[in-house]
């Protein structure tokens, strides 16, 4: 079958401080860093020996897992697999790219965010270049925070063309028609992130043919529905799979809501889903009847 896999273990430490993360600067000890690799070389070990699938995963840590060799390591291994499809991970791109040149351009991506005031505008840019030049295929994304948008609107001067920058609606922030317009400007898929999705009930990839797998091996359809449906390494969540509706009222993330049924992402971002890379000519805004944002959301 085909399977995408969510991949999240225990690492929580990141290097950055970004005042709209709760896990910003944090640091886990030496034995957690060692569970965490320990982990991470369990899951990359099932995924090679799981021929009969075809398989497509995305690390999602809380953390920066690119600062950690083992995350770089399992991207370079998985890439070169001919039953993976695509090995991606979400990442603040502080690392070296240098790596890369040992992985299979063609297989791997990364899902790269840019925090202002974190890292030197240059610096950041210098490395998407690098990537661009090494071919890999890779998104840059900001979050939707006024005082970013005069940064945003440099990458989106300065990034080669053919780079999709999403701009990503900020916690509990509610966007005027005209601030929405302005992000749209730059992102015309920023409608898709601006309000939160019906979900209650309805028809969702995930359960399916898309899994949330943590460090301990436990499969949930996603990171957001907590109920279990069995472990990945004795196979006891094979017999869970199948369609389902999503037992929760909104979605908000695009890591969720990517995979709902009722929206067209997945032909928006066809050969490209994990990743946040649009297919070709998928750059019109979308059309889409919008719920008003809840109280209260995780994002």
């Amino acid at each position: 079958m085909d399977l995408t896999l969510l991949y999240r273990g225990p690492l929580a430490s990141c290097d950055y401080d970004c005042p709209y993360c709760p896990f910003a600067k944090r640091r886990d000890t030496g034995d957690q860093l060692r569970a965490d690799r320990a982990a991470l070389e369990r899951f990359t070990a099932w995924a090679a020996a799981s021929t009969d699938d075809r398989l497509s995963i995305l690390f999602t840590p809380w953390g920066e897992g690119l600062v950690r060799s083992w995350y770089r390591r399992a991207l370079v291994e998985l890439s070169h697999l001919p039953h993976v499809r695509r090995v991606a991970i979400q990442t603040n791109l502080s690392c070296r790219t240098d790596w890369l040149a040992d992985a299979d351009p063609g297989t791997v991506a990364l899902w790269c965010t840019y925090h202002p005031g974190q890292t030197p505008y240059d610096r950041f840019l210098a490395k998407c270049r690098e990537l661009s030049a090494r071919g890999v295929r890779f998104s840059v994304g900001v979050v939707g925070l006024p005082e970013h948008l005069a940064a945003a609107r440099a990458l989106r001067a300065d990034l080669p063309d053919h780079v999709y920058l999403w701009i990503n609606a900020a916690e509990g922030r509610t966007y005027t028609d005209p601030e929405a317009d302005t992000w749209t400007g730059i992102d015309p898929l920023f409608p898709y992130s601006r309000h939160p999705h019906a979900s209650a009930g309805l028809p969702c990839r995930t359960g399916e043919s898309v899994v949330s797998v943590d460090g301990e091996g436990t499969v949930r359809r996603c990171h957001f529905v907590p109920a279990p449906l069995g472990n990945l390494y004795d196979g006891s969540y094979r017999s869970a799979l199948g369609p389902r509706g999503c037992p929760l009222t909104t979605c908000d993330c695009h890591i969720g809501y990517v995979h709902l049924e009722t929206l067209p992402l997945y032909d928006v971002f066809a050969g490209g889903v994990l990743e946040r890379v649009p297919a070709p000519r998928a750059d019109a805004a979308p059309t889409v009847t919008w719920l008003p944002p809840p109280t209260t959301a995780a994002r």
